[in-house]
Parts: C-alpha cells; sequence; structure tokens
C-alpha cells in the first residue's frame, strides 16, 4: 500500500506541476495581449499629439504679431471718428433733455398743473376715444346685423306658446307663524306632531312659530295646530292628498302616469315655492308650455309635457339630500325606469348635465318661461329696494355721469350725463360699459336696458 500511495502522490505532482506551467503560460500570453493593445492605444494618442503639434505651430505662424499690431492700428483709425461721433450726439442729446425740461416747466408754469397729469389726462383722452369709436363700430355692425332664422323661430315658438296658454296665478304663501286660539295646545301636543311632522314648533304669544324645510311637513303641522290629537290621521289623509295632486297632474297634461314615487314627488311640489311661486303649479304650467314649443317644432308633445313636468322633482328632496335640485330628480329618474332623454332633460334644465336632446333644451326654455313671466314670483319690499339702491349707486360711480334712476321695477336705468364730459361717442361707450359692469357684478332676472341721455341746453338772455 505504501508503494502505490507514493505512485499516486508522484502522479499527483508531476500533474500539478503541469498545471502551474499552463498557468504561467496562460497569464504571460495575456500580459502580452494587454500590453500590445496598450501599445496600439499609445501610438495613436502620440500621432494624435504630433498633428495637433503641428497644427498649433501653424496657428503661430500665421499669427505674426507684426500683423497683428497692423490691424490694431487700422481698427483704432477706425474707432477715432466714431468717438467723435458719439461724443457730439450725447451733447445734442443733453441740450435736448435741457430744452425740453425747460419747455415742460413753462408748460406747467402755463397751465398751473403739473405736466405729468396733464399727459395722463391726454393718454386719457386718447383711451376713451378709442373705445367710444369701437363701440360705436360696433353698435353700428350689431343694428345692421339681421337675427338668424333660428332666433327669429325660437322667439316666434315662444311668443306663440305663451300667447296661447292661461293658467291660474294665485299662489298661497307658506306661513310661518300659526294662530291659536285662548288655549293654546300644550306641550305634549307640540311634541307628539313634531315627532311626525318632522319640524321644530316654538310656542310664541298668541302663535307658534313653524320651523322645517319640509313643506310636506309644516302643512301636517299647520293642520295639526287645529285639530290637535288627529296628527296621525291628519298626515295619512294628506299623504292621500298628494298623490291625489300627483295624479291630476299626470291627467290633466294627458299623458301615461310614472312610477308610484314620481308621482308622490309630483304632488309634493303643491308644498313647495319658489319666490312665493307654486311648485306643482309652475311645473303644469311649464309641461303645457312645453307641450305648445314641442308641437310648433314637429316634437312628440306627450314627451315634452312629461320632461316638464317632472323637472323640479327634485326640489321635493332637497330637503332631505344635498346637491342641486336637477341633479337628485335626473338621479331619481333615472333609478326609477324613466327614459334617459326625460332624465338628462331633468338634469340640464339648469346646466348641472350637457344638453343630449332638443327635449332638454326645451324643458329649459319652458321653466324660464314659467319663472321669468311677470307676476309669477315675488320678492321683498325691502330686498327688490336694495337692488334697485345698487343698480343706480353702481351707475354713478362711472365719469362724467350727472345722475341715474332706476325706472320699470329694475328693468332700465336711466343714465344722465354732462355734455361738457361726455360726447356723443363717448355716450354710446358708456352704455356699454355700464351694462357688462352689471352683467358682472348684479344678479338680476331677465335683462336690464341701459339708457344714456345726453341733453345740451344752451342759454342766451335777450335785452
Amino acid at each position: 500500500m505504501s508503494v502505490e500511495a507514493e505512485r499516486i502522490c508522484a502522479d499527483a505532482e508531476v500533474a500539478r506541476q503541469a498545471r502551474v506551467r499552463d498557468a504561467h503560460l496562460a497569464a504571460r500570453e495575456e500580459a502580452l495581449a494587454l500590453r500590445a493593445e496598450a501599445e496600439a492605444v499609445l501610438c495613436a494618442r502620440e500621432a494624435q499629439l504630433i498633428q495637433t503639434q503641428t497644427a498649433l505651430g501653424t496657428r503661430e505662424v500665421a499669427l505674426d504679431p507684426r500683423a497683428l499690431a497692423e490691424g490694431r492700428a487700422r481698427l483704432a483709425e477706425r474707432e477715432r471718428p466714431v468717438a467723435a461721433v458719439e461724443a457730439r450726439t450725447a451733447a445734442h442729446r443733453r441740450e435736448a433733455d435741457q430744452v425740453t425740461a425747460e419747455v415742460r416747466t413753462a408748460l406747467a408754469r402755463a397751465i398751473g398743473e403739473p405736466v405729468e397729469a396733464v399727459m395722463r389726462a391726454l393718454a386719457d383722452r386718447e383711451v376713451e376715444e378709442a373705445r367710444a369709436g369701437a363701440a360705436q363700430q360696433l353698435r353700428a355692425a350689431s343694428e345692421g346685423a339681421t337675427p338668424s332664422e333660428q332666433v327669429r323661430c325660437a322667439k316666434r315658438l315662444m311668443g306663440i306658446a305663451v300667447g296661447r296658454f292661461a293658467g291660474h296665478y294665485l299662489t298661497e304663501r307658506h306661513q310661518s307663524l300659526v294662530p291659536v286660539g285662548k288655549t293654546p295646545p300644550g306641550d305634549d301636543d307640540l311634541r307628539a306632531i313634531e315627532a311626525v311632522a318632522k319640524v321644530t314648533l316654538t310656542l310664541t304669544e298668541g302663535a307658534v312659530r313653524i320651523e322645517g324645510l319640509d313643506g310636506v311637513g309644516r302643512e301636517i303641522a299647520r293642520r295639526a295646530l287645529r285639530r290637535p290629537g288627529a296628527v296621525q290621521e291628519i298626515a295619512a289623509d294628506l299623504e292621500r292628498e298628494i298623490l291625489e295632486l300627483g295624479r291630476r297632474a299626470f291627467a290633466t297634461l294627458e299623458i301615461n302616469r310614472a312610477h308610484p314615487d314620481i308621482v308622490r314627488l309630483v304632488g309634493q311640489l303643491n308644498f313647495r315655492t319658489s319666490y312665493t311661486q307654486n311648485q306643482w303649479k309652475h311645473a303644469i304650467e311649464a309641461a303645457f308650455l312645453g307641450g305648445m314649443i314641442a308641437d310648433e317644432l314637429g316634437l312628440d308633445r306627450k314627451l315634452a309635457r312629461r320632461a316638464a313636468l317632472m323637472h323640479d322633482i327634485g326640489k321635493a328632496l332637497t330637503h332631505e339630500l344635498d346637491g342641486s335640485h336637477a341633479v337628485i330628480g335626473a338621479d331619481y329618474a333615472r333609478r326609477l325606469g324613466e327614459a334617459e332623454v326625460v332624465a338628462n332633460a331633468i338634469g340640464a334644465h339648469h346646466t348641472d348635465e350637457p344638453f343630449n336632446s332638443p327635449y332638454a333644451y326645451l324643458v329649459a326654455a319652458a321653466d324660464a318661461m314659467s319663472g321669468a313671466r311677470p307676476g309669477a314670483r315675488r320678492q321683498s319690499e325691502d330686498n327688490h329696494t336694495t337692488k334697485l339702491a345698487d343698480l343706480e349707486r353702481l351707475t354713478r360711480g362711472f365719469p362724467g355721469v350727472e345722475e341715474a334712476f332706476a325706472v320699470q321695477g329694475g328693468r332700465e336705468v336711466r343714465v344722465y350725463v354732462r355734455e361738457d364730459r361726455v360726447d356723443d361717442l363717448g355716450a354710446v361707450n358708456l352704455s356699454s360699459r355700464i351694462a357688462e359692469t352689471i352683467s358682472r357684478e348684479l344678479t338680476f332676472p331677465g335683462q336690464i336696458k341701459v339708457t344714456v341721455i345726453r341733453e345740451l341746453c344752451a342759454v342766451e338772455t335777450a335785452s
């Protein structure tokens, strides 16, 4: 075994030495290859350096010091007359500035005002004249242009619809105070009414104040205060009355009845007002107007009536849900199975949704016609007086305005200007500026006519 082991060890040693020699040879070959590569790179760098040095030498030969000196001398010779011209120009500029200052001083002394103020006044005058000229041209272009056939047709159809409709315009105002007799209801009765009507009742001297956003709840409370102890019966009777009002609306308009929840919402509009306009009557009126316009346009009259009748059903839910009544109503209509054209007309009548059909435009027009007609809605006297005062105050703030009066219930403002401060073109420009300012800063229904009056009075005394 020892002889065999020695032989194996000897073979292993021979193999090890052979591997060592191979490794040395491989490392030497790799080193030689790297050296050759480095020498090639070095040679290339040396050639590039020689080329660069040659180019530098050529440039040094080209840049002869004597040639440079001669070029500088020629440049200096050319600059001398330029410097003389610049000196003369600077002297003339100083003289001009001095003369200008003297003239400005003399002018200010002659007119008694600073020159800057005069220049600003002249600039403002130029701007005003330019604006007045532009306004005059715009007015001439507007007056000379004829309305499009579509506009004329739309006005004709709306006039026909308004002329054909006759409705009962009287409304009932919701009372917040309900008088009570000599024996006022007890606290238990008030709390029982509050629990059913979902309103707040406060006993005052000789009356009960009703507070709440739900018109139906306020009506239950009003009736229950006259019949204490029968609040549940009153609520049930009012529910039947609401359903009957909804059915009557659909029957009056001769259209198919909708989902019972929509019929109920339409009936609830009888106990909702907008600026004292009863919304149930407003919905029926808008439906009639929309149907008439649809007839003239060759559209489906019943579809137009249906969309216009439902356009404000969201107002019956605004005390329960946040958001626009148009969006709320459209969402309910879609969920309760109404056609998309009807739901879109509901949601778009206040531009909360895009107008996807002619019926959406039609419903918006019918709603505006019903709400904006004279006598449809009322405002408190104080609020109306404040709006008139704001209109006059805003108008009086323009330069040259001597006096302004709001007439025709605020539908027109008549502006009297000083003839020595506002000429004819300025009056045209002033009317446009006043109209733009009113549109931007005040909120009002319909339109406000701006009339600018410029009067020249020539007075002489004969003796």
